[in-house]
């Protein structure tokens, strides 16, 4: 298996090495505002992007801020203040950065790099080697009837370009939670830890480590990195992959050989929580006696096909597969594949791997107006569409968004999913569509539906004003028995936990990467008691108005 991996590495190397410039450094997708504005100037059509595949790479946004640049002239005052403060902050990866003496750049001792950087960066530069070395620090606190809690998180991260064609990057974070906010079977879409562990104050303490290697070209990339997936259109959760998970280690190919046309693949290595007992052993310390515990290996291909038949028009399709108990299997490293044919053959007469498919389009071509839909096909029997005492399992969302509607700088966004009983679910525990037992589907899972509602405001340049509203409902869990009946359960036949809340949220980007938030969340969350007690955290059961305000720089 090294020595294929190996061969892939060198052919990739081999078949790009007489292309022009182009080096990969992931963007996280933490970095919300720049993520909101690229979304912003392709809803503009100042430019176009495939906003399926999420994150970007530090280049391509650059690429996209440059191109930006000639549609300056048709852009509103903070439109332009803002490609002025994105492009500053993206100067590495747009110019080569003249040599600087000293080449150290060590805080503020040069103002240009300080504002590209933030006020707190280290930067160094030759002709060869380019590097940048930032701190992370944030803290949030929650306010209401229930007293005081809060996230604080704080690490470094740091990228690195070599030559024409390599790019590095690494970020380490420590979380520690007063408590615990992010759990795998809490509906939320904070982003949890492999690794929780309690503390002596009663919270939790969990860390991330993001990062990787990627060889690019000028129409592709490939590299082995850890890092978050996020696919499918959505500005409040996806229903395909979201980045919920701890970030998985993975092989990841970016293909765009013509401008109709984008191919993105990554086989990932995923956290199972099944002990082996087989592997699993005991072993001696003196006088005591110890269990050496081993998981399970579990895998996962996927691929996504982006096809553009017409301007600001994507529609894209593609296939996943989750697999275990056997080693890594070359069939699912070939990026083209159709994983569930391969998975018959390979495991013919007996029991399959669990096999994904999904669909997405999104429309740009009105001016100012994003409309989306994402499919995401978990089990499909063509009998069950004639049956109306069966179901396919699926989940579906469907939205739209307006930059700049009625007047500059306000955008309105309605969005609505729905996910029937037994979708992200399987039988085996080893195949379920997880890592670290969180989910990689909607952050509502199956028998679940969610309205969501916002308005924006950015009246001046890196500060966002967001209300918005939302309803989220799930339905009484059902498990994916054998007995057949797992196909015959009743979408929300009763609604046993609901989130209702309205919120109104200010963020201010005052440095690049530094940011300053306060919110404010009315919610009501109820249900049976039962449901509720597992789905959300102590702090934010039943009715509350919860303040919440903090900062951070870097992500």
């Amino acid at each position: 298996m090294k020595g294929l991996i190996k061969l892939l590495v060198i052919g990739f190397m081999l078949f790009s090495v007489q292309t022009t410039f182009g080096q990969v450094v992931f963007e996280h997708l933490s970095n919300k505002n720049i993520y909101d504005f690229m979304d912003e100037l392709a809803n503009e059509t100042f430019i176009e992007i495939n906003s399926v595949v999420k994150p970007y790479s530090r280049g391509f946004i650059a690429d996209k801020l440059v191109e930006a640049e000639s549609s300056i002239e048709n852009m509103s005052i903070r439109q332009k203040k803002e490609l002025e403060f994105y492009l500053t902050g993206f100067k590495a990866e747009i110019d080569s950065l003249p040599d600087y003496n000293p080449k150290w750049d060590i805080f503020r001792k040069n103002e240009r790099l300080a504002t590209a950087l933030n006020p707190f960066g280290v930067f160094y530069k030759d002709k060869l080697f380019t590097a940048s070395v930032k701190p992370i620090w944030g803290i949030n606190y929650f306010f209401n009837d229930n007293g005081t809690i809060w996230h604080r998180w704080g690490g470094l991260e740091a990228t690195a370009y070599i030559g024409k064609h390599w790019g590095m990057y690494a970020s380490l974070r420590d979380n520690t939670e007063s408590q615990i906010l992010s759990a795998p079977e809490f509906f939320t879409q904070r982003g949890g830890g492999g690794n929780f562990k309690r503390n002596e104050s009663g919270g939790v303490d969990f860390n991330e480590m993001r990062g990787g290697v990627v060889y690019s070209w000028n129409w592709g990339s490939f590299g082995l990195v850890k890092d978050h997936v996020n696919w499918g259109n959505n500005y409040n959760g996806p229903n395909i992959f979201s980045d919920r998970p701890p970030s998985i280690t993975q092989l990841k190919l970016q293909m765009k050989p013509a401008k109709w046309f984008e191919l993105n693949y990554f086989h990932g290595w995923l956290i199972s929580m099944v002990v082996d007992s087989s592997r699993s052993y005991y072993y001696n310390i003196g006088n005591s006696t110890y269990y050496r515990s081993t998981y399970r290996p579990k895998y996962m291909a996927a691929n996504m096909f982006t096809f553009t038949p017409w301007k600001n028009l994507k529609l894209s399709f593609g296939n996943s597969i989750v697999y275990s108990d056997m080693n890594v299997y070359p069939g699912y490293l070939i990026p083209i594949m159709f994983y569930k044919a391969i998975d018959h053959v390979v495991n013919s007469s007996i029991d399959n791997q669990n096999s994904q498919l999904f669909f997405d389009i999104s429309s740009r071509q009105i001016k100012k107006l994003n409309l989306y839909a994402s499919l995401y096909v978990d089990e499909f029997k063509t009998s069950r569409v004639s049956d109306s005492e069966t179901s396919n399992f699926w989940s579906t969302k469907i939205g739209v968004k307006e930059s700049n509607v009625l007047i500059n700088n306000l955008s309105i966004n309605i969005e609505y999913t729905k996910t029937v009983p037994i979708t992200y679910q399987h039988r085996v525990p080893t195949l379920t569509f997880e890592s670290n037992n969180f989910n990689f589907g909607h952050y509502m899972r199956d028998n679940s539906q969610e309205i969501y509602v916002s308005l924006e405001y950015k009246p001046i340049r890196g500060l966002h004003i967001k209300t918005y509203y939302m309803l989220a409902q799930h339905g009484p869990d059902y498990t994916y028995t054998v007995d057949g009946t797992y196909d015959t359960h009743p979408f929300i036949e009763r609604v046993a936990w609901q989130n209702q809340t309205i919120s109104l949220k200010a963020t201010y980007e005052f440095a690049n990467n530094a940011y300053l938030f306060a919110e404010f969340i009315s919610s009501d969350i109820s249900g049976d008691e039962d449901q509720v007690k597992k789905y959300t955290p102590d702090f934010f059961q039943g009715q509350q108005n919860t303040f919440s305000v903090g900062f951070n720089f870097g992500f």
